[in-house]
Formats: structure tokens, C-alpha cells, sequence
């Protein structure tokens, strides 16, 4: 007798792949597991025990959603999946901490053409590394299969994430306050941001290929497209508690100012000087190789600075010192007077 091929494999989704990726990943998620996490992978719904939430005088919930981009291509091209977990997860948690909410748990969500068990296992290390980093659980996601709207090798990864912060400690424009002083947190390189500009600038019109071995970068360009995103929710969080810091900003899509701007209140404005620090050499690659104006790239990039914090004066050492202790070099990059909500940068980086 002639065995029947099953016919979801004939369309190409590959249940027993998806299976043998569920138990490839299981031991990365046990290790991003919190107490209040409930049960473990399998189940249709993550649970978390937020029982702790009594002991808020007034808990507000805070969810941010993300995903890295055109970023992934580099992953896939290099064929280096361990990373972009780091990416997806800074997007959603620095995302949430702004507004001084701890991350909780966070679910993903992987969208490929082909399941290969020991890639979607290595995406989802990254992911459950990163959420350690972060202090959130990893309680669940999805993975789907798409032939036909996705090639074997493609993949897309997204995330969101779930947090809470008593409502008297909420952080925002609302508490900004004229003499604060923006405290500016580097970034690890480009993070997850404005990939679809340098893929343009380096492969399209440059036509590098990314094993090349670039003296700027002291590394090939594959290397330093794929460093990850800089992980920022505990020295925030850190940085909350020692001092009076009334906003701060996670600086994504758009740039340095436009997102301050979300955070300044419409009778205040910033004034950062560039002069304050020197953006990584990627940045000045991209503006010289693909003759870049600045402009463009300050309204796309970040230019070196991955986070910022609005913060009384009087607590500058205070923040500086804390974040050190996390590994994360800061500076004061400018400051906040009477305004009308804009944000302005003046100077120019050293070597610009």
C-alpha cells in the first residue's frame, strides 16, 4: 500500500520541523524565566502571576510592540540568527522603560519561509538572552510557517512586550522642567534603525559585499551591521530610583531629536550640542560613502546616542555614576530652557 504524503508538507509547512524548533528552544526560555512565570512552552496563552501587582498603591500597565526591520536581512545573509533576539528585544523594552515601566514578560513572533529547527532555536536564544538582560520573561510566541509569500531562508521577527510602574512614578513630558539637563546614554552602533538607508548607501551604491574588511570599522562590514542593540531597561530603571529624572527617550526611527521631542512638553525646549561627543565611525562611513547630508541622517539614525534622560542638574553625578555601573557611558549633551517643545542641535561632532 502507497502512503499518502501529508498534505500541509505538500504545500510546504513542515509540522515535525516546527516540533523538533520547540524543543531546540525550550532550555533558552527556561533560562529567561521570572517566579511569576507560569507553566512553561506548549500552552495557547503564556501565564504570569501578577498577584505582586497588590502591592502597588496604583499599578498602571504599560505594552510596547516591535520588530527590527530590514536588519534581519544582514542576519540572514550572514547566516547568524543569535543576535537579532538582542534587537527585537530592545525594541520593545527600551521602548516601555521610558516612561520608568519595568518590563515584565515579553512574546515574539517568527514569520519564515521554511522552519529550519536549529535556526528558529538560535533566533530564540538571542531573544531569551536578551530578555534576561532585561529582566522581562519570555512566556510564549509563535512560529510560522509561509511558503509561497517567503523564501526558505527569509524570516521575520517580531515582538511585544508587558510592564508596570506605579502611577506616581510615571515618567513623561509631564514632569520635565526648565534647567534639566539632557543626559545622553551611547549606543552600541546603529541598533535596529534606518537599515533600509545603509543597506542602500553600502550595497546598492557602494556595491560592498559584507565580508569586506573595513579599516574604519576594524572589523567587515557584516560584523558591525549585526552588532546588536544596546539593552538600556536596568540601568534606566537603576537610574529612575537614584535620581529625580522626570522623561527620558529611547532614540529609534527618526532620530535624536524628533524623538526628544516626544517628550518635551509644548512650553519647553532642548538645545543638545553635537560638539558633546563623536558618533561611531559606522555613522561617518555612511554619511561619506553614500554622501549623505546630515540632516538626513540625524532625521534617520542615531548617531551614537541610544538613550536620553531629562534629569535635574543636581542629580547629573548621581545619573553619570549609575550608569557607569552598567557598563553604559553618559555624558550631558545639552539642556532644557522655556521653549515652544522643539528640540535643537547646534555645533558639529569632532572630525565632522
Amino acid at each position: 500500500m502507497t502512503e499518502t504524503p501529508n498534505a500541509y508538507a505538500e504545500a510546504g509547512v513542515d509540522i515535525e520541523a516546527a516540533d523538533r524548533a520547540i524543543e531546540l528552544m525550550k532550555g533558552w526560555v527556561e533560562k529567561s524565566r521570572r517566579p511569576e512565570m507560569i507553566g512553561g512552552l506548549g500552552g495557547f496563552a503564556g501565564l504570569f502571576d501578577v498577584s505582586a501587582l497588590k502591592n502597588y498603591e496604583h499599578p498602571l500597565l504599560a505594552t510596547s510592540t516591535d520588530g527590527v526591520g530590514t536588519k534581519v536581512d544582514i542576519a540572514r545573509r550572514m547566516d547568524k540568527h543569535d543576535t537579532i533576539g538582542f534587537d527585537l528585544v530592545g525594541m520593545v523594552v527600551d521602548d516601555l522603560v521610558v516612561c520608568g515601566a519595568e518590563p515584565l514578560f515579553m512574546t515574539d513572533y517568527i514569520a519564515t519561509g521554511k522552519v529550519v529547527p536549529e535556526r528558529i532555536a538560535a533566533i530564540v536564544k538571542g531573544i531569551a538572552e536578551a530578555c534576561v538582560e532585561a529582566g522581562c520573561a519570555l512566556v510564549g510566541g509563535e512560529t510560522a510557517e509561509h511558503p509561497g509569500l517567503l523564501a526558505p531562508d527569509e524570516y521575520d521577527v517580531a515582538g511585544a512586550t508587558t510592564g508596570v510602574v506605579e502611577k506616581s512614578r510615571l515618567l513623561g513630558a509631564h514632569k520635565v522642567e526648565a534647567g534639566d539637563v539632557v543626559i545622553a546614554m551611547k549606543a552600541s552602533g546603529l541598533h535596529s534603525n534606518g537599515y533600509s538607508l545603509v543597506r542602500h548607501v553600502f550595497f546598492n551604491k557602494a556595491g560592498w559585499d559584507l565580508d569586506r574588511q573595513v579599516d574604519e570599522l576594524g572589523s567587515s562590514l557584516g560584523e558591525e551591521l549585526l552588532v546588536p542593540t544596546r539593552i538600556y531597561a536596568k540601568a534606566c530603571l537603576a537610574l529612575a530610583d537614584a535620581t529625580g529624572t522626570h522623561a527620558m527617550s529611547h532614540i529609534t526611527g527618526g532620530g535624536l531629536a524628533a524623538n526628544l521631542a516626544r517628550v518635551m512638553p509644548k512650553e519647553l525646549s532642548a538645545t543638545l550640542d553635537r560638539a558633546t561627543w563623536t558618533p561611531q565611525p559606522i555613522f561617518d562611513l555612511v554619511r561619506k560613502v553614500g554622501a549623505v547630508p546630515q540632516p538626513d541622517l540625524e532625521a534617520t539614525l542615531n548617531l551614537g546616542v541610544g538613550m536620553v534622560a531629562l534629569t535635574p542638574a543636581d542629580d547629573v553625578d548621581t545619573a553619570i555614576a549609575t550608569l557607569a555601573g552598567f557598563g553604559i557611558e553618559a555624558w550631558v549633551a545639552g539642556e532644557v530652557t522655556p521653549g515652544d517643545g522643539s528640540v535643537t542641535l547646534t555645533g558639529q561632532h569632532a572630525g565632522w
